[in-house]
């Protein structure tokens, strides 16, 4: 026989209710809070010149390059991992900053054979910095060492192209260039998420025993360009000199000729005249040119007046000065 429970007054009622409420308001908030501890975890914080990964369920969602404060969904349905990607990093190959001599795997690095039969050595270093966050991350393992592998074999190939003089003087430019061409594509084939900045050629020799010899032809070849520098400057100098002079000859020549034309047409043009008016009175233009004839000759010589009808020997006595008599050798 069951027994007959004896029914809760209102105030236990109330009580429980109240409880009930309390311990239903507490839970809420305890999972509330716990939810937002779970995505406070997908708060990250991204720093100028960085990038972050976001992996969704394990798979890639994106790629984020804006600073700041940036959320994602909480771990473990997604996760990030952050590159920095415009930091730049550097390579030395060959004992670039060797104060020592070369030797053992440092030498056989910095050796490489030239296209006429040479050999160099050669150091030279690489700056880079991640160019691709996702194949930097994921596509492959020691990017470094792939790095220095390729960046090896890309300036063996262009030092392989080119010339021992080209190495060490004239094409030291045109190497670096070609070089960071020809890695930059092995790189991008390889997919390293690597962006080559620059290469440099550091310290750039011929073997110890043929170095003074080199160093001879490098002399030799400055002391080329020094003369040639100064043949041009004196080419420089006087091809101008030389042009104005024959410009100015050449004016004075038109010149000259210009007068002597005109000139010439004036006399040609007073010949015509005169044999115009010749014509018309022969006698009166004979005299009248005889005349103009003695205007010309008479005031350049003595003259001495004699009149008509007087003894035939006079004294002659000069009233201008006379030029003295000039001395001969006989009479010294």
């Amino acid at each position: 026989m069951a027994d007959e429970r004896e029914p809760l007054s209102t105030d236990a009622r109330v009580r429980r209710g109240a409880a009930r409420t309390a311990l239903n308001a507490i839970t809420v908030l305890v999972a509330l809070a716990v939810l937002g501890a779970w995505a406070y975890t997908g708060l990250y914080q991204l720093e100028p010149g960085q990038a972050a990964i976001i992996l969704r369920f394990g798979a890639l969602d994106r790629v984020e390059t804006d600073p700041g404060l940036r959320w994602h969904l909480p771990p473990p349905l997604a996760s990030h991992e952050i590159l920095a990607v415009d930091t730049l990093e550097r390579e030395d190959f060959g004992g670039a900053d060797a104060a020592e001599p070369l030797s053992g795997p440092i030498l056989e690095e910095a050796a490489m054979q030239t296209r006429d039969n040479n050999i160099v050595h050669l150091g030279f270093v690489v700056q880079y910095k991640v160019g691709d966050p996702v194949e930097a991350r994921f596509r492959v393992a020691e990017r470094r060492e792939i790095l220095r592998d390729a960046a090896q074999a890309a300036i063996r190939e262009i030092v392989g192209r080119t010339s021992i003089d080209g190495v060490l003087s004239e094409g030291r430019g045109a190497v670096e260039q070609e070089t960071l061409e020809l890695l930059q594509k092995m790189l991008e084939r390889y997919e390293a998420g690597v962006e080559v900045t620059s290469i440099q050629l550091q310290e750039v020799q011929p073997p110890p025993p043929v170095r003074q010899a080199f160093d001879d032809v490098i002399a030799a070849a400055q002391d080329r360009d020094r003369h040639i520098q100064e043949a041009r400057g004196y080419e420089n100098e006087v091809v101008p000199r030389a042009r104005g002079e024959a410009a100015e000859v050449e004016s004075q020549a038109e010149g000259y000729k210009e007068a002597t034309v005109s000139e010439a047409k004036g006399e040609a043009a007073r010949f015509e005249a005169l044999l115009v008016e010749y014509q018309r009175s022969p006698e009166v233009t004979r005299q009248r040119l005889y005349l103009e004839a003695m205007e010309d000759v008479l005031p350049r010589v003595q003259k001495l007046i004699i009149e008509p009808g007087t003894a035939t020997l006079m004294p002659y006595l000069p009233i201008t000065p006379q030029p003295p008599a000039p001395v001969r050798e006989g009479n010294r």
